[in-house]
């Protein structure tokens, strides 16, 4: 028989939960996200568990994110996609209002719905190993788990760049940008690029095809490497992504940005570029998506707009 996704034990006072998915990098299913939910549940009530602590089996990180092959295979379906998403919001919501220390060891690849398991804990550890990064837009999607929140309040719209192009930090800029709290062991150099003038005077627009344009323009190489990495992403996830980023700034808490999270959650996996995006990465692994619109140029503001409307 199969090891269970998740384990969960109690020991020294702590409630221990492990994603146990090793060879996906612990990807996450609506399952494994109800189980966790029900441990959560009922260490919160047991007086004998002081705090809780989740890691994740293997030696290649806490979580690669959801498991969005799965995803995608319901979306093609006509499946409900939004259980996994109401599943996985609900539990991004209670980590973050947890009433016990939630303590995350977000060793290597800790990305996508990683990050909501782990960022909105009371207590986020990194190390040499980890690599963090919502690389959403990659697969026709946004980064969603109320990420958003936290990339918008990063100094400089270093929190923009992040979310739309899906570039990774490690342990140093983590801490420094507000995804994590402490280190164990050596911390590694933080990453130069992301000290540069030119994301602050390139990323500050709220559209997407200037911004782009600016990158490319830009003497700096580091720039126009951005600019060419956003045309290869989603035209239309880089454009939802940005108003999702500029949006966040307005909502004080994550259960004020649930009924928005969800709705453009759903319209984009249900979307045209989610599948092909994932067919392309994870599925085919062509990395030659071919996406709905040729250019950010084809992306009208109204079909934008229109994946924010209440479900």
């Amino acid at each position: 028989m199969s090891e269970p996704e998740i384990l969960v034990e109690v020991s020294d006072g702590i409630g221990r939960i492990r994603l146990n998915r090793p060879r996906a990098i612990n990807a996450i299913n609506t399952a494994m996200m109800r189980t966790i939910t029900t441990a959560l549940t009922e260490f919160a009530a047991d007086g004998d568990v002081d705090r809780v602590e989740l890691t994740g089996a293997g030696d290649r990180g806490l979580c690669a994110g959801a498991d969005v092959r799965q995803l995608r295979t319901a979306a093609l379906e006509g499946g409900d996609v939004a259980e996994f998403f109401i599943v996985e919001y609900a539990l991004n919501q209670m980590i973050a209002a947890y009433p016990k220390p939630y303590r995350a060891i977000m060793t290597g690849v800790t990305m996508g719905g990683g990050l909501g398991l782990s960022v909105h804990g009371s207590q986020r550890v990194v190390d040499a190993t980890s690599v963090l990064a919502m690389p959403e837009t990659q697969i026709g999607f946004f980064p969603d788990v109320f990420v958003s929140q936290l990339l918008a309040r990063m100094p400089g719209e270093i929190g923009t760049h992040l979310g739309l192009t899906g570039t990774s930090i490690n342990a140093a800029d983590a801490i420094r940008l507000g995804w994590a709290d402490t280190c164990t062991g050596p911390l590694p150099a933080p990453d130069p690029v992301l000290a540069s003038d030119w994301i602050a005077e390139c990323y500050a627009s709220d559209n997407a095809e200037e911004i782009v344009a600016r990158l490319a323009d830009h003497s700096d190489p580091n720039a126009r490497a951005a600019a060419a990495e956003l045309e290869r992403r989603s035209p239309l996830a880089v454009a939802i992504s940005l108003e999702v980023l500029r949006r966040a700034r307005t909502f004080p808490t994550l259960t004020d940005q649930y009924e928005q999270e969800l709705a453009v959650a759903v319209r984009m996996v249900t979307g045209p570029d989610f599948a092909e995006g994932v067919r392309a990465q994870l599925v085919n692994r062509d990395r030659n998506p071919r996406w709905a619109h040729s250019s950010l140029s084809d992306v009208s503001r109204a079909e934008v707009l229109s994946y924010f409307e209440p479900l």
